[in-house]
């Protein structure tokens, strides 16, 4: 077998993926180029009035046209754990005598029991970008919080974690893995 279809016929994603791995916050492939980016929180504007929608739509297009270099924008569902939650929650019924606070916080557990049952997630946003001039990554990521400070969202640099998650969500189609898919260097 040569070389080249070695890789190819593997069973392991990690042996064709061109990871070598997740460091500093940067994603490194095996053609020493960096992938880092930007973890974008999360902002309903459906809620505000129509005049700050279409300031913010209209922000977000032009801080589009600002940006002069590939880029790519990733929509990642994650799992939401409420186990510390429901924990915390179950002890204070235990703890709690008032009838009427007692009845609240059993609709809270049960508004988190069926939030476990149908797999509720969060939906994170993220700007990714490569370049093998980390110095020319950290000025993108400066520049990009600052643009979408200016159109109203809060943005701060991607963590090898948030990394990982994206590499996780897109291997495995969304689906949570004890095993991990990408191994820390």
């Amino acid at each position: 077998m040569s070389k080249n279809t070695k890789g190819s016929s593997s069973g392991f994603t990690e042996d064709w993926l061109p990871v070598r791995g997740i460091q500093n916050n940067m994603i490194i492939n095996k053609y020493n180029e960096k992938i880092t980016g930007l973890k974008i929180t999360p902002r309903n504007i459906f809620i505000l009035d129509n005049d700050t929608q279409n300031g913010m739509l209209i922000a977000l297009k032009n801080f589009y046209n600002t940006l002069d270099f590939e880029f790519w924008l990733v929509v990642a569902d994650r799992p939401v754990d409420i186990s510390v939650y429901m924990s915390q929650m179950q002890l204070l019924l235990n703890e709690t005598q008032s009838p009427a606070i007692r009845k609240l916080i059993v609709q809270d557990i049960q508004k988190g029991e069926t939030f476990i049952r149908n797999n509720v997630v969060d939906t994170e946003y993220y700007f990714l970008f490569k370049s093998k001039d980390v110095e020319l990554l950290q000025k993108r990521v400066r520049m990009m919080i600052n643009g979408l400070a200016q159109c109203g969202l809060n943005a701060s640099q991607a963590s090898n974690q948030d990394l990982r998650g994206i590499l996780e969500n897109f291997l495995n189609g969304g689906m949570t893995t004890e095993f991990g898919t990408v191994m820390p260097i």
